[in-house]
């Protein structure tokens, strides 16, 4: 046969194990393509690692001062509503400003908050109350970031490599949300919660760096000041589209009935098994993380609606199942399933927004897609709590999984536009692809 022994390339011949262990590798193009994407990623892993070490030893220092676990809850209340708050205006600011300095100036006041942190810790007796403004502060610095950081994305990556600097992103995030804790309590038990500050605050200084090489990404000349009625015209503008809200309404579903992180630890008692507490914590992350070092199929994927649905519901049933099981080992196994699916429906949500909202909305869409990722898991812990007070925390987690695996077919069944959805045909994503292409 002509071209030798072997004329097509098949899963038993051994020189097809390289090319396809490559495809399955994370796709770097956004990596090569954009510098800065490339300053944008690392000023991102910094600061995520410090960020995180900050998140343990935060709640850490409440329980060491007041010794209460409602003291250490109230963290999450007064942290949602700045949240929703500037996560609405961030997004409306995102689009009239200049995103890059936006970036900065919330960068350097965030920072300013880790030194706040340090001071109050290092005074002889450290006061409660500042730990919970600097909390709700953050939040309300957070939410007006977080939109300009989503929306200057699709600016610096080529269109057709947006879905690639999605996973690269998250893989950022995993990595920082895996490694920061770990070393936080390291830090907290054998130096003290200074040097935990103190780490944060070198991170803000090295990504402040990272980031100031950025180009300018100014507004455009027409672009709306932020405003209540900005916020509205986002608003109509993802109620109009009706591919954009079911991403929403999937992962609000999701999270909302089936995020039961905050039982953890009463499942773990309920499984005899109080060592695994770390592990289910650490499962969720770590399943996304392994969908990210293998990404690279994502980019060669179109139906992105379809995978956000089949994503979600497997989600709920992977919950279900941690839920009914009994064995610790496989309940960890289907959290690790769980959080891989997790990152499969964020991957192919991230892209659809990208690849399909124009620059002048962009910011304000960024502000509530902040929204949905983070007011769900919110409610999601109230909702988990609650009924595994009513029940049991078993009952709590495969109730929750089965119940968000049926919303989620609900609201394919009525929104069949994200189903349908398709980025060679959407004609928002091809008026992008073409505008794009137009402008270069």
């Amino acid at each position: 046969m002509p071209g030798g022994p072997w004329p097509l390339v098949t899963g038993d011949h051994p020189g097809a194990r390289g090319p396809r262990l490559r495809a399955l590798l994370p796709d770097l193009a956004p990596w090569r393509s954009s510098r800065d994407f490339r300053l944008m990623w690392c000023a991102g892993v910094v600061t995520i690692f410090g960020s995180c070490v900050t998140a343990v030893a935060l709640p850490v220092q409440i329980k060491e001062l007041t010794g209460s676990a409602l003291a250490v809850g109230a963290i999450g209340a007064v942290q949602l509503v700045p949240l929703i708050v500037f996560g609405l205006y961030g997004g409306a600011l995102a689009d009239a400003v200049d995103r890059r300095k936006l970036i900065l100036y919330s960068e350097a006041a965030l920072g300013l908050l880790s030194v706040f942190l340090l001071v109050n810790t290092l005074l002889p007796h450290p006061a409660v109350w500042p730990l919970y403004v600097v909390a709700a502060l953050d939040s309300a610095l957070s939410g007006l970031q977080r939109p300009a950081l989503d929306s200057i994305v699709p600016r610096i990556v080529p269109h057709e490599q947006l879905t690639a600097a999605a996973a690269l992103n998250a893989m950022r995030w995993q990595a920082g949300a895996v490694a920061g804790p770990a070393l936080a309590g390291v830090l907290i038990v054998y130096a003290g919660l200074g040097w935990a500050y103190g780490l944060d605050i070198a991170s803000f200084v090295v990504s402040l760096a990272l980031c100031a090489g950025l180009r300018p990404s100014p507004a455009g000349h027409d672009a709306d000041r932020p405003s209540l009625r900005s916020i509205v015209d986002g608003a109509r503008y993802a109620w109009s589209r009706k591919e954009l809200l079911g991403t929403y309404a999937v992962d609000l579903a999701a999270m909302f009935l089936a995020m039961p992180l905050a039982i953890f630890p009463f499942l773990a008692d309920d499984l005899h098994a109080r060592w695994s507490l770390g592990l289910m914590y650490a499962a969720v992350p770590f399943g996304s993380l392994v969908v990210s070092l293998t990404s690279g199929w994502s980019s060669r994927v179109h139906r992105h609606g379809r995978m956000v649905v089949y994503a979600a519901v497997v989600w709920g049933l992977a919950m279900a199942a941690a839920g009914r099981v009994g064995n610790v080992w496989l309940v960890l196994l289907f959290l690790a399933v769980a959080g891989g699916c997790d990152q499969v429906s964020g991957l192919f949500r991230v892209t659809i927004w990208n690849q399909t909202i124009p620059d002048e909305l962009r910011g304000r869409l960024a502000g509530i897609e902040l929204l949905s990722f983070t007011v769900g898991p919110q409610l999601g812990q109230v909702r988990s709590g609650g009924m595994a007070g009513w029940t049991s925390a078993r009952t709590s987690v495969w109730s929750g999984g089965l119940m968000c695996a049926a919303a989620v077919g609900l609201l394919a069944a009525a929104l069949p536009k994200l189903m349908s959805y398709d980025a060679r045909t959407n004609e928002h994503a091809v008026r992008m692809r073409v505008g794009l292409s137009g402008g270069s």
